[in-house]
């Protein structure tokens, strides 16, 4: 307690002890205690008797501060200096354990707020952009009244009408959603339903998603969360909060003390805004914690790896260089002299891909594992593979249309992950049991994705050539390499489906004792597979022709979306639970009804033309009395 402290706190007891709100306690004479805003402090002080003018001149004196100060507000968020230009790397290396991993705290902290918010930053009431590792310290010291502000997330209409709050806001307090009965009636009404076995309808999950993130937001604040002191045993104990009272379970309080200064002295630098001292205490406070059990805490190139990948922001990186690239070659494709903006655009997707894999190789290290935990994952590397894909074929065939239909695919599925981290979450999970130490699959997985990859591929021709077909069928009708290309990519996606379909039955057989089981996600990935089979069938028996394997192309790939997205985020039921979530429906309904919309226009385009083309000849062989010069149209 500095000497300004002590100051205030005299001159608080004696306002206490003349207005009647403190006490001396009865067991230590030198000690008072006096309340203030209802909370009761024990003041270390001399027992002063007499001079009751003195008193009453101090009590004015102190009654006069108090008003201001309540004007004011809480004196501890009126003194924190400003904190946003602090640098917060050697905050951010410390390392803490979450969700079965031991990661730095700017993973933690960025994880936090975006789980709270649905964003990895916050823009407070007053204007004031949070970043997540300055969010993270201004919880944890108290430096502002995060109850109250307006930032848990809150996103389902039908809950909101449930809960009688404002549709049209996202954004709700703490407090506020704390005091809701009918939300906790909710809440209990699921958890009963799960024990029970018995499916939740959205509302209930969603409810369950926000009684979670409530939970979670009250340990952070109280800071039960930052398990940052490592256990003395293995890497799988349990890591304890910085509070002495826990800490002394594991360590004593020499063993700790060095720890326990240096991180006094970060909130103190943190308080009072001094950069250098933040960062030093940071530092040392690093230091003294992998001194505790230098075996299991994280190296300081582990450590530094995962926040450079935090903060290299790959894929955002990769999803601008698609975007410049797409423009780049659209832009070609409508001009006659494209040699140099094909070349601009080619280098430009190139970089767009490494700046893609660094981000999974990133990914990978971290992890070490390859990326087959959630839809997260499997997203970013469908999103590569397609490109990927795209490039083979590009260089292959030296056709740019390829690079025209991987290019969409590949910068709407990173803008769909970067828009929806709350049903996408991108943290490094640790495998869940079943996917542990299993190369099979490892291989399924993998093998199963890279055709969603070539089918994605084959969906973005097709939309190329359904929009051309909706503008001038004729054209397109006689440009018989586009259909050639489409064909050669759905020959490898047949192939690596079936490839991967079975890899997944040896797995079964594996690790559930059996090769098939009618699993949900078995049940789809067959359904795609059949119907892909049957398309490419269908062409070499004559069913259908160029058209008819472009409408397939886009519309197959609907049971493709459906085994990927639908069985994990629609059904929610079977054995690979381990990739189940909600949300995202809007986004992939909207989809649904615009590809059928497109199907439905270019069709009924390609028919008239068809009609056209059947007049114009039965025209000419009325007019000639001979065979006509124009073969009629195909299907």
């Amino acid at each position: 307690m500095n000497r300004h402290t002590r100051a205030a706190g005299v001159l608080l007891l004696f306002y206490s002890v003349v207005a009647g709100q403190g006490k001396v306690l009865p067991a230590e004479r030198e000690f008072a205690v006096i309340s203030i805003r209802g909370k009761r402090t024990p003041v270390r002080l001399p027992i002063m008797k007499g001079c009751r003018v003195i008193l009453a001149f101090v009590s004015s004196v102190v009654c006069a501060l108090t008003a201001l100060a309540q004007d004011a507000g809480p004196p501890n968020m009126q003194s924190v200096a400003d904190t946003g230009g602090l640098d917060t790397k050697q905050f951010g290396l410390l390392a803490i354990q979450d969700n079965g991993r031991r990661k730095p705290i700017d993973t933690f902290a960025k994880e936090t707020l975006t789980q709270i918010t649905g964003r990895s930053s916050y823009t407070d009431k007053v204007g004031k952009k949070w970043m997540p590792n300055d969010f993270l310290l201004s919880v944890l010291l108290g430096t502002r009244d995060w109850k109250n502000e307006p930032m848990v997330l809150v996103s389902f209409g039908k809950l909101k009408e449930q809960l009688g709050l404002e549709k049209t806001q996202r954004h709700f307090s703490f407090a506020q959603l704390r005091e809701f009965a009918e939300l906790r009636r909710i809440v209990n009404e699921a958890h009963a339903l799960k024990r029970a076995e018995k499916p939740l309808d959205r509302a209930q999950q969603e409810a369950l998603r926000i009684s979670d993130r409530l939970a979670f937001f009250g340990r952070v604040m109280d800071g039960s969360a930052l398990l940052i002191v490592p256990a003395p045993g293995n890497k799988t104990d349990t890591w304890l909060a910085p509070d002495m009272t826990t800490v002394a379970t594991y360590y004593n309080e020499m063993q700790f003390q060095a720890a326990q200064t240096r991180l006094q002295a970060l909130a103190n630098a943190y308080d009072q805004g001094d950069a250098f001292n933040f960062s030093l205490a940071a530092h040392q406070a690093r230091s003294d914690l992998r001194a505790l059990n230098p075996s299991i805490y994280p190296t300081e190139s582990q450590l530094e790896l995962e926040y450079f990948y935090n903060h290299f922001e790959g894929f955002y990186r990769a999803a601008w260089c698609y975007g410049i690239a797409l423009l780049l070659l659209a832009i070609a494709s409508q001009r006659r002299k494209t040699r140099l903006l094909n070349r601009i655009g080619l280098i430009v997707a190139i970089g767009g891909l490494l700046f893609h894999a660094t981000g999974i190789v990133l990914r990978c290290l971290i992890g070490g594992r390859p990326p087959v935990t959630n839809m997260y994952e499997s997203i970013i590397w469908v999103s590569f593979a397609v490109s990927f894909f795209g490039m083979i074929f590009f260089l292959r065939y030296r056709a740019p249309i390829y690079l025209l239909a991987a290019l969409p695919v590949t910068l709407i599925a990173l803008l769909l992950v970067h828009q929806m981290p709350i049903a996408m979450p991108s943290s490094i999970d640790p495998l869940v049991p079943v996917l542990r130490d299993n190369f099979w699959l490892t291989v399924h997985v993998l093998t199963i994705t890279l055709s969603y990859a070539a089918f994605a591929l084959a969906m973005g021709l097709g939309h190329v050539l359904l929009f051309a077909y909706a503008r001038d069928p004729r054209s397109v009708r006689d440009d018989a390499p586009m259909h050639f290309w489409l064909y050669r990519v759905l020959q490898l996606g047949v192939l690596l489906l079936a490839a991967g379909t079975i890899l997944g039955g040896v797995w079964a057989n594996y690790s559930w004792g059996r090769f098939w089981g009618w699993d949900p996600k078995e049940t789809w990935a067959l359904i795609a597979l059949l119907c892909y089979i049957t398309t490419l069938h269908g062409r070499l028996a004559g069913w259908w022709r160029q058209f008819g394997l472009v409408v397939a192309s886009v519309v197959c790939f609907l049971t493709v979306l459906m085994a990927w997205y639908g069985v994990n985020f629609v059904l929610g039921k079977g054995l690979h639970s381990y990739g189940f979530g909600i949300g995202g429906e809007t986004y992939v309904a909207s989809f649904v009804i615009a590809d059928l919309s497109l199907v439905a226009i270019a069709s009924w385009r390609y028919m008239a033309s068809k009609r056209e083309l059947e007049a114009e000849v039965r025209s000419e062989v009325s007019h000639s009395g001979g065979e006509p010069s124009v073969a009629p149209a195909e299907t």
